[in-house]
């Protein structure tokens, strides 16, 4: 068992000792009520958290100023007494833990949406907050007072509310922010021009916060280290700015990024982990005082690592520790094996919340309320599950059956388990996504009472010899090859030319080293962007064409725009609005606006999505479903989707379980301990 002395030594800042050095940072996850109060579900969400070992959590960022300052339909508040008491109850259940909890408090400034506020923003000056956002007014010097005037009435509130400390935001694009950075602040009165003038407003802020809080009560202000974008605060003027700002704060906690460079505050899947800490270092070092820095840290190697270097003295996982609330204890018992590693693809958080307006979900932890405390409920009777396919929606499906105390039996025609997860992981710029099938096949090879069958195609004799109650199709998908003159001619052949995303993944050695060719691909969905990032990252010449009239469509917002950074980067030239009409070994033929030309290329890529291979499905289907067995298809062989959807479809066997009278809750005794093999 690896050891991690730094990770797990308590801190003291001020009169607040933190257990260990894991932080959850604030994260917004539109779980509140539309009124902004704090709910049963949001605690649970939270509590689950602490109840991993978390050391710190700094509750998502609350409003201070409605509705001016709300950047969220479902965003907490805090700029009234009635909502002290729901947020004293979370801070009671988070203590019962050993868990400090913190708050965040914020004014979103040009970042609020003039639709949900019903007004127009206000901020420094009248730079939107975003590329394509509202344009905001400035704010009047009486304004300006009034709002330090709400930041010291939520600092009471805060107090009362049972918080060990408050977090400042002055970083990603909100009202501080708007002034520390000259990309929005062009003012020309005491607030704006010089670093000085334009840290006044925090400056103001943080010594009416301390005026309200008294000496010991631990202040802590979030910041955008590095802006990432023309024009915007470095990493120098940063340290510069923070002069003015360093008294009266007891811990930095260091970010990155604005609105228009979302891709390195919610960082995308290519960082590497802890990319950032060299910031956090850069502000410790100058000031002498604890800081938290964040980045893609999923390793506990790599934490340790940050802290025994100095660079940083506690540790922010966010998403962490959405996708493993209990990543502090596993850590601590040896369980590294059964972390559940966040994948860094932010489309449940980032694209369901910031993109979608919708609550925040994990593409590979389906309950983020209750995590394993299913494992607690037993099957009533025997009872058989029989999944077909060893993907990810399989194999949570699998899991979770063996869990509750199902014998359950995985069939898996291919050699190995992971399905298109590993096989898309092949790429080296969505590495990171091969945690989560590395993660499911430990877990299922630890469940006694689940029997796993590689290199075997399922069918209906192999099934019904296992007298099943309940049948999991999970065949997943494979590309969809539309009927166009000449692809299947072509495409995948041996020493060929033209390729699917399938046909890429088997040859990823081969095509890493290409170079200076000429590279064509046909369809800018999700999958066509990680084949054009591939090929541009390695110096080739890329053209992407698409039917629709922008690429990425349906991509969450980070990728999006780290995609469209990576398209501008690498000078990819992209063909919208046109269709590809024929294929030949060494051109694509495609039609823009009526006009017909070719695509010449060295090595085409034919990447129009994926459709279910759910080839054998009905038969299965008619058959056990006449047999009084229950059938259910799950994941891409129900439809092609994200992972997302198929691993809560798997986890969904329960509901299944439930229907069919297998399962009750709080029915049984617990199932039986998985078992090392």
């Amino acid at each position: 068992m690896a050891s991690y002395e730094n990770l797990f030594k308590p801190l003291t800042v001020n009169r607040m000792t933190i257990k260990n050095r894991i932080v959850m940072p604030p994260m917004g996850t539109n779980f509140a009520d539309p009124s902004g109060a704090i709910n049963e579900k949001h605690i649970q969400y939270y509590e689950q958290r602490a109840k991993g070992g978390t050391g710190l959590i700094i509750l998502e960022n609350a409003c201070v100023a409605f509705p001016l300052g709300s950047n969220g339909s479902t965003q907490l508040r805090i700029d009234h007494d009635m909502f002290i008491p729901g947020l004293y109850k979370l801070t009671e259940r988070l203590h019962n833990h050993g868990t400090k909890v913190a708050i965040q408090v914020n004014h979103a400034g040009a970042s609020a949406v003039p639709e949900r506020i019903g007004c127009q923003p206000v901020s420094s000056s009248t730079i939107p907050s975003k590329d394509g956002g509202a344009v905001p007014r400035p704010l009047e010097k009486e304004e300006i007072l009034e709002i330090v005037d709400q930041y010291g009435k939520v600092a009471r509130r805060v107090v009362q509310a049972g918080f060990d400390a408050i977090e400042i935001h002055a970083g990603h694009s909100y009202l501080l922010c708007q002034f520390l950075s000259p990309v929005y602040n062009k003012r020309t009165d005491e607030f704006g021009g010089s670093n000085e003038n334009r840290a006044r407003l925090t400056r103001m802020v943080i010594d009416r916060i301390r005026a309200e809080v008294g000496p010991f009560f631990p202040i802590m202000l979030r910041i955008s280290a590095d802006d990432f974008v023309k024009g915007g605060n470095t990493l120098e003027d940063t340290l510069e700015i923070l002069e003015y700002l360093n008294e009266g704060i007891d811990i930095f906690n260091v970010s990155a990024g604005l609105n228009d460079s979302l891709q390195y505050q919610i960082d995308q899947m290519s960082l590497p982990d802890g990319w950032r800490s060299y910031m956090a270092k850069a502000v410790k070092d100058k000031f002498n005082k604890p800081t938290i820095t964040t980045g893609n840290i999923r390793n506990p190697q790599v934490a340790e690592s940050i802290l025994a270097e100095g660079e940083a003295d506690l540790i922010g996982m966010g998403r962490g520790l959405i996708a493993e609330p209990f990543w502090v204890t596993k850590v601590q018992n040896g369980q590294e094996e059964d972390l559940r590693k966040c994948v860094s693809c932010n489309i449940g958080c980032a694209g369901n919340r910031i993109g979608l307006n919708r609550p925040l979900r994990c593409t590979i932890n389906p309950d983020l309320f209750h995590n394993d405390e299913y494992r607690e409920r037993n099957v009533m009777k025997e009872t058989t599950v029989v999944v077909n396919g060893g993907g990810t929606a399989g194999l949570e499906a699998a899991c979770t059956a063996a869990e509750v105390g199902c014998k359950t039996v995985l069939i898996e025609q291919n050699l190995e388990l992971g399905g298109l997860a590993k096989f898309i992981a092949k790429l080296p710029e969505k590495k990171r996504i091969a945690d989560f099938p590395h993660y499911l096949v430990k877990r299922a090879e630890r469940l006694e009472n689940l029997s796993i069958l590689t290199n075997t195609k399922a069918d209906i004799g192999l099934i019904e010899s296992y007298h099943p109650d309940v049948v999991i199709n999970a065949t997943g998908s494979k590309p969809l090859l539309p009927p166009i003159n000449g692809l299947m001619d072509y495409i995948d052949k041996e020493d060929g030319t033209v390729y699917s995303i399938f046909g890429l993944l088997g040859r990823v050695e081969q095509f890493e080293n290409v170079q200076g060719k000429k590279i064509a691909v046909i369809g800018g969905g999700a999958v066509g962007l990680d084949v054009v990032e591939f090929f541009a990252e390695r110096g080739n010449d890329v053209t992407i064409v698409e039917m629709m009239p922008i690429v990425g469509k349906d991509l969450d917002v980070i990728t999006k725009l780290s995609m469209m950074s990576m398209i501008k980067e690498h000078n990819v030239d992209v063909r919208t609005s046109t269709a590809l009409t024929a294929v030949s070994g060494d051109h694509f033929n495609v039609k823009f606006d009526g006009v017909d030309s070719a695509i010449e290329f060295d090595y085409g890529f034919v990447c129009l999505g994926m459709r279910p291979e759910n080839s054998g499905f009905g038969e299965l289907e008619t058959y056990f479903t006449a047999q009084g067995v229950e059938v259910v298809n799950i994941g891409d062989s129900w439809g092609a989707r994200k992972i997302m959807d198929g691993v809560r479809e798997g986890r969904n066997i329960l509901t299944t379980l439930t229907k069919i009278g297998a399962l009750k809750e709080g029915s049984g005794v617990k199932p039986r301990e998985a078992v090392l093999v």
